[in-house]
């Protein structure tokens, strides 16, 4: 009997020392979050994840801080969570550069399909074709007809998917984000390119870009004036540039969960919708295991892509 009731109290005992464990785990998170993206600060992509990272701050009850680290197609913001613990703390603001990315770079050095899960697709930026008020266009159709006439001579900052649709050839001008390829745009150092919408619309109103062309299916009620891609370039051509979050291979699922359930909660509010709205771009919320098989989906699109065109990086 003596020995039934030892026994009993040992597993008493050890299941409350299991208690504070459990715990500890289901707190999360207890301490900032760290959300590492690619670009630099002032962008269309920065303005979006800011504008997310403070609602999620709240709803999560710890602040969730942007941290920029700008350079190579947003691939060493990737590699810097590849890399990091899989704690549900260090995270990374990816944009659809993630998938053509392992096309373009040979040397990449982290695997986005082993290295990194998805956490939440969170947003759709629309993209706007834009050109060097020096380029002695005023149309897409313009614009088209002038490309045509004159391949290679042109250059561009990031249009692969549009040239192909057209079978026309431009030369190519990598750059590390996206604000000094606008600031070299207005400065006429570059032709043309499809920037996203948050970034562009700004330089258009202020006359200092020329809007050609928006890449949404409808046009967009922030650029009224600017026809379609579809109407105006090729017929069915969508183009768009997409953002979401994702974490270190090995995180928790629950902490995926929670953070998953986080992002959704975020993208329903009006505040934040308003913000987006404000930027051109629209709330686009998919779940762990969907935005998973978007992006492989994608992955072998820009591989096709990249193929076709004689584009790589170091």
């Amino acid at each position: 009997m003596t020995k039934r009731i030892t026994s009993l109290l040992l597993a008493i005992g050890c299941l409350g020392l299991l208690a504070p464990a459990a715990s500890a785990q289901e707190a999360y998170p207890t301490k900032p979050l760290r959300l590492v993206i690619g670009f630099a600060a002032g962008g269309g992509t920065d303005v979006i994840a800011r504008a997310l990272a403070e609602r999620l701050g709240g709803i999560l009850g710890q602040p969730v801080v942007l941290d920029n680290k700008v350079g190579a197609n947003g691939n060493i913001a990737g590699e810097i969570v590849a890399k990091a613990q899989p704690d549900g703390y260090t995270l990374l603001y990816n944009t659809s550069s993630i998938v053509i990315s392992p096309a373009l770079y040979p040397k990449l050095t982290y695997d986005v399909t082993k290295d990194l899960v998805p956490v939440s697709m969170t947003a759709n930026l629309p993209l706007v074709l834009v050109a060097s008020k020096k380029l002695e266009v005023r149309s897409a159709q313009e614009f088209v007809s002038y490309l045509k006439r004159n391949p290679g001579k042109l250059n561009y900052l990031s249009t692969l998917l549009m040239l192909q649709s057209l079978g026309a050839q431009a030369t190519h001008v990598p750059y590390r984000s996206e604000a000094p390829a606008l600031a070299d745009l207005a400065g006429g150092q570059v032709d043309f390119y499809l920037a996203t919408a948050p970034g562009a619309i700004p330089l258009i109103k202020d006359d200092r870009i020329r809007g050609l062309a928006v890449g949404t299916l409808e046009r967009m009620e922030t650029l009224p004036q600017l026809p379609t891609l579809s109407e105006a370039v090729v017929k069915g051509l969508e183009v768009g540039a997409w953002s979401g979050i994702m974490a270190p291979a090995g995180t928790r699922p629950e902490i995926i969960q929670k953070l998953d359930v986080a992002i959704a909660t975020a993208l329903k509010d009006k505040v934040l919708l308003e913000k987006f709205a404000a930027q051109g771009a629209l709330p686009r919320y998919m779940p762990p295991s969907r935005y998973g098989a978007y992006m492989q989906e994608e992955l072998g699109r820009w591989v096709q892509i990249v193929k076709a065109n004689p584009v790589k990086m170091d």
